[in-house]
C-alpha cells in the first residue's frame, strides 16, 4: 500500500504534466530559478552552493544528525526559512508549484526515483553521477527527459571543463592519429573518499536507527536492511544494494573523454583481466582491471578501454621518474600519446611534452564552443534561461556514458567477462544478470513502466 503523499502525489503529478516544464525567456532570464535540492550534506552541498544566486525553495534529505561539517544539518543552518522535507515526494507535492529545478545528490540507489518523481512533476533536474544504479533505470530516465520536455544534466564537471576539448579537438585535428587503446585509472575503491578503509566480511550487525535519520526512506526501492554507520552518511559507495562501486563512482569522470572524443557507443564485450575479488559478495572488489571492447565505428577503428581500480595501473609511460599518479588517462595514437592527470581531464599534454613544441599552433586551435558556465547546474540554469540549447552532459549524452558504466560494474561485480547486447539490453548466454539490469524494488517505489509500452 502507498503512502497516503505517495498516492495524492501520483495524481498530481499527472495534472501538473499537463502544465509543462518552466522555461524563462527573453525578459524573463534575470528572474532567479526556484531550486529545490534534494541530498544536501556531502555532495549535496556543492548543489546547494551552485544555487546561491537562484531562490531555495525547498530542502530534503533523510539524514537530519547534527554531524558538523558537510552534513545536511549544517547546510540547512545557513538557510533558516527554507522548507525542510524528509520525503522528496511530499516535497513536490507540498512545493511543486513553487519549483522549477530539482537537484538530486543523493546516493546512487535513489538517483532514479528522485529524478523520475521531478521530471513527471515538470521539473529541470540535476543529477549526481552516475545517473542511476541500473541500465534499465538509465534508459527510462532517457524516455522520461523526452516524454516531459524538461532540461537535465548529469554531475560529471569534467564535460564543462578546457581538458576534455582540448582532447576532442587535437583527436579531430588528427594530432593522435588511430586511437586503437586507452587507459583509465583511479585509486578507489582504495580509498579515503566514500569507501571503508576495511572492507567488510559480511552484512554488518545492526544498530540503533538514529532519531533524526529516516531509514526507511533512505534504503528507497531497496529490500530492507538492518541500519548500520558502515552505510551513512558516506560509506555507502562500496555496497552493491545502494552504490556502484569505485567504477561506478569515478567511471563517468574518467571515460568521458574517451567516449565523447571516439563517439564509442556500447562495448561488445567487458572483459576482466585481473581481480583481486572481495571476501563478501556484497561489496564491491578490492581492486580490478577490466577492458571494454568496442567495435569499429564508421572510420574510426576498433578501440580498446582499459579500467583499472584499487591501486592497479597500466604501465608508466617513459620518462615518468615518479610513476603514474592515483588517477588519470592514457591515450595511445598512431602518431601520439596523449596523458592526462586526475579523474577529470583538466590539463592534457602529449607525452612525451616535448613533442607539443613543433604543433603548437594546431594545439592552440579552439574550434569547439567553451561551457557558459565552467559547472553541470550553471550549465543546467543556462538551459532554463533558454540562452543555450542545453546543457552539455544532458541525459542524451549522459545516459549512454552512464550505461557504458553499467556494463563495467556487472563485471566487476561477478568477476566474469561478459558479453553486452545494447539491442537486446541483455548479457548474451547470461540470463542471471536480468536482476542487475533491471533490479527488483520495494513496494511504492516503482516508476516509468508506462514509459516501455508501446
Amino acid at each position: 500500500m502507498l503512502s497516503s503523499p505517495r498516492r495524492h502525489f501520483l495524481k498530481t503529478a499527472a495534472f501538473s504534466a499537463l502544465a509543462g516544464p518552466h522555461i524563462l525567456r527573453a525578459a524573463d532570464t534575470k528572474q532567479k530559478i526556484r531550486v529545490a535540492c534534494v541530498g544536501i550534506g556531502q555532495m549535496g552541498g556543492g548543489a546547494v552552493q551552485a544555487s546561491r544566486d537562484e531562490e531555495i525553495v525547498a530542502f530534503c534529505d533523510v539524514d537530519w544528525r547534527d554531524l558538523g561539517g558537510r552534513s545536511a544539518f549544517e547546510q540547512a543552518k545557513k538557510y533558516p526559512s527554507v522548507p525542510k522535507f524528509t520525503d522528496f515526494r511530499e516535497m513536490l507535492d507540498k512545493k511543486g508549484g513553487e519549483i522549477d529545478a530539482v537537484l538530486i545528490s543523493t546516493p546512487d540507489h535513489t538517483h532514479f526515483a528522485a529524478a523520475m518523481a521531478a521530471m513527471a512533476a515538470k521539473k529541470h533536474v540535476f543529477v549526481q553521477k552516475p545517473l542511476a544504479h541500473n541500465i534499465w533505470q538509465v534508459r527510462t530516465l532517457q524516455k522520461a527527459a523526452k516524454k516531459y520536455g524538461v532540461q537535465t544534466v548529469m554531475g560529471n564537471q569534467g564535460h564543462c571543463w578546457e581538458g576534455i576539448r582540448l582532447v576532442k579537438e587535437w583527436f579531430e585535428a588528427g594530432v593522435l592519429g588511430e586511437v586503437r587503446e586507452v587507459h583509465c585509472w583511479t585509486e578507489r575503491p582504495v580509498s579515503k573518499v566514500g569507501f571503508l578503509p576495511k572492507f567488510p566480511t559480511q552484512i554488518p550487525a545492526g544498530e540503533p536507527v538514529p532519531k533524526e535519520v529516516d531509514w526507511k526512506l533512505w534504503q528507497g526501492p531497496v529490500a530492507e536492511a538492518e541500519y548500520n554507520s558502515l552505510y551513512l552518511p558516506q560509506f555507502w559507495r562500496g555496497w552493491w544494494n545502494y552504490g556502484c562501486g569505485g567504477l561506478g563512482d569515478i567511471g563517468c569522470h574518467c571515460l568521458d573523454a574517451p567516449f565523447w572524443t571516439l563517439q564509442l557507443g556500447m562495448p561488445e564485450k567487458i572483459e576482466v583481466v585481473e581481480q583481486q575479488p572481495g571476501e563478501f559478495k556484497g561489496y564491491t572488489a578490492p581492486k580490478s582491471h577490466i577492458i571494454f571492447h568496442f567495435a569499429a565505428r564508421g572510420e574510426l577503428p576498433p578501440v580498446q578501454i582499459h579500467w583499472y581500480e584499487g591501486g592497479l595501473l597500466p604501465e608508466a609511460l617513459p620518462g615518468m621518474e615518479k610513476g603514474l599518479p592515483d588517477n588519470g588517462m592514457i591515450m595511445k595514437g598512431s602518431k601520439e600519446t596523449l596523458f592526462s592527470d586526475g579523474m577529470r581531464v583538466q590539463s592534457p599534454q602529449l607525452w612525451p611534452r616535448e613533442r607539443m613544441t613543433p604543433i603548437i599552433d594546431i594545439l592552440r586551435r579552439k574550434p569547439l564552443p567553451r561551457s557558459v558556465a565552467g559547472e553541470p547546474i550553471g550549465e543546467l540554469f543556462a538551459a532554463i534561461r533558454g540562452t543555450i540549447p542545453h546543457a552539455g552532459s544532458h541525459f542524451d549524452y549522459a545516459c549512454p556514458l552512464t550505461e557504458l558504466v553499467n556494463t563495467g560494474v556487472m563485471a566487476i561485480r561477478s568477476g566474469k567477462t561478459i558479453e553486452w547486447d545494447a539491442a537486446g539490453m541483455k548479457v548474451k548466454g547470461a540470463p542471471e544478470f536480468d536482476a542487475w539490469i533491471k533490479e527488483p524494488v520495494r513496494d511504492g517505489w516503482s516508476y516509468g513502466e508506462d514509459l516501455w509500452k508501446a
